[in-house]
């Protein structure tokens, strides 16, 4: 697969999460304070919970049920009860838009 649409970077506020799904693949998406747009999988590892539901705060987002945040740049969680991190997407912008290959994860 290649790299998809999933929204334009006008329709993102800063440290608000956008779910979209891309090839049966759920990511949430953040314009973090600074501008830069991430994308990380949308379940929480601990419970099977949207994370786009959740609040950012720096480069992190939390999840809302159970307070694991995790990092938007490594996935990796920063405190506990997850452990496991969620997957990290590499993010293209191509003019005004955002795209993303559900396929291509980052290396961390």
């Amino acid at each position: 697969m290649s790299a998809q649409r999933a929204c334009s970077a006008g329709e993102l506020e800063p440290d608000t999460p956008l779910r979209v799904e891309i090839g049966g693949v759920a990511i949430a998406i953040v314009k973090d304070a600074d501008g830069e747009i991430h994308a990380i999988g949308d379940r929480c590892t601990h419970g099977d919970i949207s994370l786009s539901e959740g609040f950012v705060e720096g480069k992190t987002l939390e999840c809302w049920a159970h307070g694991s945040a995790f990092s938007l740049e490594t996935g990796v969680p920063l405190n506990l009860p997850a452990y496991e991190p969620v997957p990290v997407y590499v993010v293209e912008i191509d003019g005004d838009d955002v795209l993303i290959d559900p396929t291509v994860t980052k290396e961390v």
